[in-house]
């Protein structure tokens, strides 16, 4: 991205990404890139969850592509809603994969307080990449979704929930979305000068 040292925040989804997940493979190949840690990954609580992003972000001053799964995106979403401006700032955009929708019938009791979905517009430019069987958003959902946070979107054909247990283990074509993210990122700031 230009001269910037643009760095990686990565947030992964409920019970973590495991070393085999391919956000654990982006981070290790990823320059300048870091995971948002947790202190609780099987009990999350979308207070703690919003705070350790907002930190992550406070933490260092340099500009960030946010890299979120599930219910990471949900996070970014809440985070985005009431962040401090200056915060926002550092934000140049998010790749928001496979959103879980906390609202679904059936949605795991552990998830529920990150309800409602947040609607705001997302202030950062932002692709959402969904798929058309995921049990965790319908892509119906998921382009909802996109619409109410002014997301890009990209809905994948049999991808699952694009995780370990769908096959997605590095998931090489992920770094093209990242790439059509940053391509995108860059024309703005163009048409910004």
């Amino acid at each position: 991205m230009g001269s910037e040292a643009i760095r990686y925040l990565i947030l992964p989804g409920w019970q973590g990404s495991p070393e085999e997940h391919w956000q654990s493979h982006w981070q290790r190949s990823l320059p300048n890139s870091a995971r948002v840690e947790q202190k609780d990954w099987l009990n999350p609580q979308r207070g703690d969850w919003v705070t350790a992003l907002n930190q992550a972000v406070a933490d260092d001053p340099r500009p960030l592509i946010l890299i979120a799964h599930s219910l990471g995106c949900v996070t970014v979403a809440h985070w985005a809603a009431q962040a401090p401006v200056e915060l926002l700032r550092r934000v140049r955009g998010a790749l928001l994969v496979a959103p879980a929708d906390v609202e679904r019938p059936g949605c795991p009791e552990a998830l529920q307080n990150f309800a409602p979905m947040p609607r705001d517009l997302l202030p950062f430019p932002s692709l959402l990449v969904g798929s058309d069987n995921d049990a965790a958003a319908s892509a119906l959902r998921a382009m909802e979704l996109a619409r109410a946070w002014g997301s890009e979107a990209a809905i994948l054909t049999g991808a699952g929930h694009i995780n370990v247990k769908s096959g997605h283990r590095y998931w090489e074509q992920g770094f093209g979305y990242l790439y059509r993210l940053q391509s995108r990122i860059e024309q703005q700031s163009r048409l910004r000068a």
